[in-house]
């Protein structure tokens, strides 16, 4: 399985063995650094570059080139090493580019020693800067993951180094020039311009998105009102278009692609510092794959499996569940499809032969035309009731493996109805997702596929306290929506405090009229707010500037290098902004300063949830829309504006809302609370 990732994403390593492949249309410098669990360099030795090229279980090129291959052995990393950090950077002689923003964006991929495609990324987007973090490896729960940095410095290697914590960061960076403009008449050249079949050739058979592609939200679902949006099929503007995928003939098992005399030979495997293969064995390790998943009780003959909770592949029972529903959800998506079309197919069978009965004059003599109708409706009828019949089956073996998954889910997974609430306790570490509802198509009435979206946030959320689509809103009054827009925003403040750590999550409101007060009462009894909520139009400015002021802070510390400068009292957890009654009580400012946390703010750990009326906001024209798209708009009632990547099924989205009647919320908050207490 292929992954495209865009900057920010990331997918999973099941292999341990494997190539990192950089593309470009210049030579480049590739290097490799490998940073502790907090990210830092501790210093040279833990940098690997055409000087130094080899470290334990890492080799990197000796020379510029417009292509490399980076040898990876995860198994072989130091226990101490939590991050593998992959750099791009122009050389500073040769007479090249001076600027990434001045050849084509580079590609790189990790890759199976085989050649097969685990991830890729298109560094897109670079304008000034001559050195790239382009891939981040990183450890978590005791398995690796990659994920797209594509984080550029103008100021080169010497800058980027300094920003990961490496003191002697200006020799390095000057020592690794000197050692490439030394090797610089064995470089190799740029390849010749690529093709109009795309930037690079495939070795895979085929390929498919992985969960980690759905972009921030959900498993790629899409708001209808902003179909160029967050979630629409993976790679950035501007990217080139992926080459067709070969696919193997029936029967016959995938081989090489037909030969090509102009292709070059074949590539040699990886060497040693000695010159002879990389030997990747390890001596404390005996497999890199992750454990198989558990299995499916013996079925009975001609029945099918019986479903396992945790039925998919991955390194621990969160992430398997996590890859467990993304099947459900696409194989509820493709099932239901595949009965659309046939019922689609059937009807217009039926108008066809309808207008053949009709255009024949002799069908109008005795019954010829009635009999012949009936007939055709008779064939349209079967043809339904047999894809009617094939949805049915997918469905009831969906159910079922629903009712399995459901009970086994993690807090962060779960609906608030479930019993797992019932020994909650505050967590160590943040989870891969978080649940804001659940998804089901009309054909489907008894299933639900939960709604998850990755941690930490990417986007913001819109709770619309506006008219929806659906009927039945039509009895809900304006102040009723309000009201429920408000307790379903507390529902998600509530969820994503209970699975942050303590004291790594702080959440701030604004209500300027304080028309939220009953229904923000959970937050502010239980003692988790940072502080009341803001009112009036002091409060708010008070509030936007401060969060507007602390993202600035941070991003000038970032580009300067000097993340450890940040004063001794300052927050470092991430920060939730709850904006209730939007848009009054707020001027043209407090809009600019909103649009600004909204784009900005999540690269820097601050969030944005608003609760308004689409409608209420539209005075503001052309100055909201990019607020409005920016972020993922949710509804406190059912709503059908979600749509998949696939076939673009209208989703019917259900809020993940605390029963009536339940005490969860006070007593998952309460622990908090508890917590957070504890730890100060």
């Amino acid at each position: 399985m292929t992954a495209e990732l865009v900057r920010g994403q990331n997918h999973p390593l099941s292999q341990a063995h494997l190539e990192i492949r950089v593309s470009a249309g210049t030579p480049v410098v590739v290097a490799a650094t490998l940073g502790d669990d907090g990210g830092t360099v501790r210093g040279v030795e833990w940098v690997a570059h055409p000087g130094t090229p080899t470290l334990p279980g890492l080799e990197v090129s000796r020379q510029a080139a417009a292509d490399h291959r980076l040898a990876v052995d995860l198994d072989a990393m130091p226990e101490s090493v939590h991050r593998v950090h992959v750099l791009l950077s122009l050389p500073q002689a040769g007479g090249g580019p001076v600027r990434f923003g001045a050849v084509a964006a580079p590609f790189v991929a990790v890759t199976g020693l085989d050649g097969s495609e685990v991830a890729s990324y298109t560094l897109t987007g670079l304008g000034s800067e001559t050195a790239v973090v382009a891939l981040e490896l990183y450890r978590r729960q005791g398995a690796w993951k990659v994920r797209a940095v594509g984080q550029g410095y103008a100021g080169g290697l010497a800058e980027l180094l300094t920003d990961q914590g490496l003191p002697q960061a200006q020799q390095l960076a000057s020592g690794i020039h000197e050692a490439v403009a030394q090797g610089l008449a064995r470089s190799v050249q740029a390849p010749p311009p690529r093709t109009a079949d795309g930037d690079r050739s495939r070795q895979t058979a085929a390929s498919a998105l992985g969960p980690d592609q759905s972009g921030p939200a959900s498993y790629g679902t899409q708001d209808h009102q902003n179909p160029a949006g967050p979630y629409a099929p993976q790679g950035a503007p501007g990217s080139p278009p992926v080459p067709p995928v070969a696919v193997p003939g029936a029967g016959q098992p995938p081989g090489p692609a037909p030969a090509d005399p102009s292709a070059p030979g074949p590539t040699p495997p990886p060497t040693g510092p000695a010159g002879g293969p990389i030997d990747y064995s390890h001596p404390r390790r005996a497999t890199s794959a992750p454990p198989p998943p558990p299995a499916a009780p013996p079925a009975a003959p001609g029945q099918p499996a019986q479903p396992v909770a945790g039925d998919a592949t991955g390194w621990s029972m969160e992430e398997r569940l996590y890859n467990q529903i993304w099947g459900m959800f696409e194989d509820l998506a493709r099932t239901t499809a595949a009965y659309r079309s046939a019922v689609d197919f059937a009807e217009s069978r039926l108008e066809k032969e309808i207008d053949q009965v009709l255009s024949d004059p002799r069908s109008r003599i005795g019954g010829q035309g009635d009999a012949a109708r009936e007939a055709a409706l008779a064939r349209q009828t079967q043809l339904v009731d047999q894809a009617r019949q094939a949805l049915d089956r997918d469905l009831a073996q969906l159910v079922a493996e629903a009712d399995v998954v459901e009970p086994a889910l993690p807090p962060a997974f779960a609906g608030w109805d479930n019993p797992v609430w019932h020994a909650y306790r505050v967590p160590m570490e943040i989870p891969m997702a978080l649940r804001i509802g659940d998804l089901g198509l009309p054909e489907s009435d008894r299933l639900r596929i939960p709604l998850l979206v990755r941690l930490p946030l990417e986007r913001g959320l819109w709770i619309d306290s506006g008219r929806t689509a659906m009927a039945d809103d039509v009895f809900v009054d304006t102040h009723e929506r309000r009201r429920l827009a408000m307790e379903s925003a507390v529902a998600h403040t509530a969820r994503l405090l209970a699975v942050y750590p303590a004291d790594e999550f702080t959440v701030h409101v604004v209500d300027p009229a304080g028309s939220g007060t009953q229904a923000l009462a959970p937050l502010v009894r239980a003692g988790v707010l940072a502080a009341p909520p803001a009112r009036g139009a002091a409060g708010v400015a008070d509030v936007l500037g401060r969060l507007t002021q602390r993202v600035d802070l941070v991003q000038m510390a970032l580009r300067g290098g000097v993340a450890d400068s940040l004063p001794p009292d300052f927050d470092t957890a991430q920060q939730l902004l709850v904006v209730n009654d939007f848009p009054h009580g707020f001027d043209d400012r407090a809009v600019t300063q909103l649009r600004y946390l909204a784009d900005e703010g999540p690269a820097v750990g601050v969030h944005l949830m608003m609760v308004a009326d689409r409608e209420d906001a539209a005075g503001y024209g052309p100055l909201l829309d990019p607020l409005w798209r920016s972020l993922l708009r949710l509804t406190p009632v059912p709503d059908d504006h979600l749509a998949d990547p696939w076939v673009g099924h209208a989703w019917t989205y259900e809020p993940a809302l605390v029963p009536p009647g339940s005490g969860v919320l006070d007593i998952v908050l309460r622990q908090v609370a508890a917590a957070r207490t504890k730890r100060s």
